[in-house]
């Protein structure tokens, strides 16, 4: 469509997405000053606890498209927690990750359980010829990772002979820091996108996808120890070692975190589309 009256035409639900993901990019200034790369995650907040592993919508969903001893692709698999939830009915786990150190958790998981398992290393979409079709795709948590959304589900879609299954926090992950953010440096966190968003982009790369929210249980975060979680903050705000202190206070007057709202989306492949 052209604009005749000098205003612009809105952007795509796709764009929209993107540009709300750029805005939660870390201001030059601070990034300069941060003394280790704050977008790292530590492998420790990853790790498959069997207490962890518990019935969820998105395992339930995805269960529901497996037959006994059925594949599961994976993608952004950090420990596994997605895969081995699937475990059983599912008998092969194939896990993709950017980091080693998270396939390497991963890997170790799935020989203390006895699974069998493949894992790839690099992002997706760019790896997807690596990685073989599955009976059901999972990507957990990484939505907010991911600028161009819509080509990242047609890849999975690509990839999934049954169903594939999103999870997500229906606000950004990040945005439980905003107080922070905003004490230490007075930077103001945006307020998008959300799950909501995310649906919008799907539906506008020709998918028909369902959605569910529900209440995560507590039960599912990583208990990690008081130390590592004041380091974990500290390091996501670009913080020096010597603010650790104010940043334990800071947590300490927040109290626990609440439960979160969590997204579950999912969608059927088009089993008439030709499979690798």
């Amino acid at each position: 469509m052209t604009a005749t009256d000098g205003s612009r035409a809105a952007p795509s639900a796709a764009q929209r997405w993107a540009d709300q993901l750029a805005a939660w990019s870390i201001p030059e200034e601070i990034l300069a000053r941060a003394p280790q790369d704050p977008w790292l995650l530590p492998v420790e907040l990853f790790r498959v606890e069997p207490a962890a592993i518990v019935d969820t919508p998105s395992s339930r969903v995805a269960a529901a498209a497996l037959a006994s001893g059925g594949s599961v692709l994976d993608l952004g698999c950090g420990g596994g927690r997605a895969a081995f939830a699937l475990v059983p009915p599912a008998g092969l786990v194939i896990g993709v990750d950017r980091d080693q150190g998270m396939l390497d958790a991963f890997a170790r998981t799935a020989g203390e359980r006895g699974v069998d398992h493949r894992c790839l290393l690099g992002d997706w979409p760019r790896i997807e010829s690596e990685a073989p079709v599955a009976d059901v795709v999972v990507a957990h948590h990484v939505a907010y990772n991911v600028a161009d959304l819509g080509s990242f589900a047609l890849a999975a879609t690509r990839h999934a002979r049954q169903r594939v299954v999103l999870e997500l926090p229906e606000r950004h992950p990040q945005s439980r820091l905003a107080p922070l953010w905003r004490h230490f440096w007075g930077l103001e966190r945006p307020g998008g996108p959300t799950a909501d968003d995310a649906l919008e982009v799907l539906h506008e790369a020709g998918l028909d996808p369902a959605a569910v929210i529900w209440l995560e249980d507590a039960e599912r975060r990583p208990d990690l120890p008081r130390a590592l979680r004041v380091e974990f903050t500290r390091v996501r705000l670009c913080l020096p070692p010597e603010r650790d202190r104010e940043v334990a206070a800071l947590l300490d007057e927040a109290g626990p975190l609440p439960p979160r709202q969590v997204a579950t989306i999912w969608w059927d492949a088009d089993l008439s589309a030709p499979r690798g």
